[in-house]
């Protein structure tokens, strides 16, 4: 599929970095060098702009590295970007470590994972299919 992207940062576009990788890495495109201190949140751009195809949505989610080695994530994690968006994509990164964190221009921040959906329509009704897991929510199946 082809995507239309304006890049107007210095960086090269996301690109998928082994064969079968689902995601591609966002880079921060930075005039200056951002520090997240332990619990807060800063509003990261990218320099990119893109048209995604009506049907499809782009999820902006965590580096599994930048979380398990720094604690920052994404955090409205996944993040999505509606086909009608058109503005700068951003990438919401919160530091849950008890350390300062520091983002530099270039750094790869976070991943972006083009996924098609489904526009739902609603079937209002009086009840609902019996299945054998029922109503059982939150921890119904034990650990």
């Amino acid at each position: 599929m082809e995507i239309k992207i304006i890049n107007k940062s210095a960086h090269p576009l996301p690109a998928y970095e082994t064969a079968h990788a689902a995601g591609m890495d966002l880079r921060a495109s930075l005039t200056e060098e951002i520090i997240i201190k332990p619990l807060q949140r800063s509003l990261i751009p990218t320099g990119l702009y893109m048209e995604l195809p009506v049907g499809y949505e782009a999820q902006i989610r965590p580096r599994s590295g930048l979380a398990y080695k720094h604690g920052i994530t994404v955090l409205n994690s996944p993040g999505t970007i509606d086909a009608d968006y058109r503005g700068e994509i951003k990438v919401l990164l919160v530091n849950l470590s008890d350390t300062e964190f520091k983002v530099a221009n270039g750094e790869r921040i976070a991943q972006m994972v083009v996924a098609r959906h489904e526009a739902a329509v609603w079937q209002l009704t009086h009840e609902l299919s019996a299945t054998d897991r029922g109503e059982g929510g939150y921890g119904h199946t034990g650990r």
